[in-house]
């Protein structure tokens, strides 16, 4: 590293070499079998080993520069959670990974993977004991059902929704295109804490859905859903809300979507909200990126997470 240049990867747990706590924690899923369950194209499992390539060649922001270096030298990078190919065990085991640091309240970021991500991402929460608010900027709702009763990459948010423990307070599915939300679908999250569903039970439902579609999305509306949340909450970055011209290495890329710097302003504010405990970054597929461009995407939006907690606690 040079003293007048450092990078990420010079900085990242530095200060955690002599012991103490981490103000942060980034965990990679590399699975995709929901992808595939979901008749996506594969290749997402390789996206937390691409991430982590891109996001350790960045600088720390210089415009912050010590509260910055100051969380990054106490984030932890945990690696990545050895995956067997059985969704419903490796969603599991990711749960078991996050519980202890979502119940310490320290900071995590779970690199996908797929979307089905999202859902071993919950069950931490379910297993920390702590019911959590669930905010998903995303192309699409994914509350579809399972599929011969197993889930996948665009069930994940139904399969919390129907908990059992009844631990998802909310959600809100934010970056929806029309042309890629199924009429049931957004019936069905704007149906959520009604007292029934003609799509099947779900357990102690939550007091209130939200649907927000691409148009609607503002810095000022992104404020307004982020300052609603109940703490803890979580919150998911699925890449494909991203237009696919700026982020063409996705599950599903979507043409139409998001403007990459709105984005990573989304980042930002979920890093500086008080109420967001932790965030991931899904559906980056480097099998199909071009010249890098969804990996940069990628590891931007970690950083600006990053850059907004050390605003937010003055690490």
């Amino acid at each position: 590293m040079s003293a007048h240049d450092p990078r990420l990867g010079d900085l990242l747990g530095r200060g955690l070499r002599a012991g103490g706590d981490p103000r942060a924690v980034l965990l990679g899923f590399p699975s995709d079998e929901g992808v595939r369950r979901n008749g996506g194209r594969p290749g997402a499992r390789e996206g937390p080993a691409a991430i982590r390539r891109a996001l350790r060649r960045l600088t720390p922001d210089p415009r912050d520069a010590e509260r910055s270096a100051a969380l990054l030298e106490r984030t932890a990078d945990l690696g990545d959670l050895p995956v067997t190919g059985d969704l419903e065990a490796d969603q599991a085991g990711l749960a078991d990974a996050l519980a202890p640091w979502l119940g310490a309240g320290t900071f995590a970021i779970v690199l996908g993977g797929g979307h089905e991500t999202a859902y071993g991402h919950f069950l931490g929460y379910v297993k920390a004991g702590r019911s959590v608010d669930l905010l998903n900027w995303d192309a699409h709702p994914d509350v579809r059902p399972a599929l011969e009763g197993l889930g996948h990459s665009g069930s994940p948010f139904r399969q919390a929704l129907e908990h059992p423990g009844g631990r998802a307070r909310s959600y809100t599915a934010a970056g929806l295109q029309p042309h890629a939300t199924a009429r049931a679908h957004l019936d069905y999250v704007l149906g959520i804490g009604r007292a029934s569903d003609k799509g099947g039970t779900r357990g102690a439902a939550p007091a209130r859905g939200r649907a927000v579609f691409r148009e609607e999305v503002t810095p000022t509306l992104a404020r307004e859903l982020y300052a609603v949340l109940q703490s803890p909450a979580l919150v998911s970055f699925d890449l494909d809300a991203v237009d696919q011209t700026a982020a063409p290495g996705v599950s599903a890329p979507t043409a139409g979507g998001l403007d990459p710097a709105l984005w990573l302003r989304l980042a930002a504010l979920a890093g500086e909200t008080p109420a967001v405990a932790s965030a991931e970054v899904v559906e980056f597929n480097p099998a199909h990126d071009a010249d890098g461009a969804t990996a940069r995407l990628a590891a931007l939006t970690v950083w600006h997470l990053l850059a907004g907690l050390a605003r937010r606690i003055g690490a």
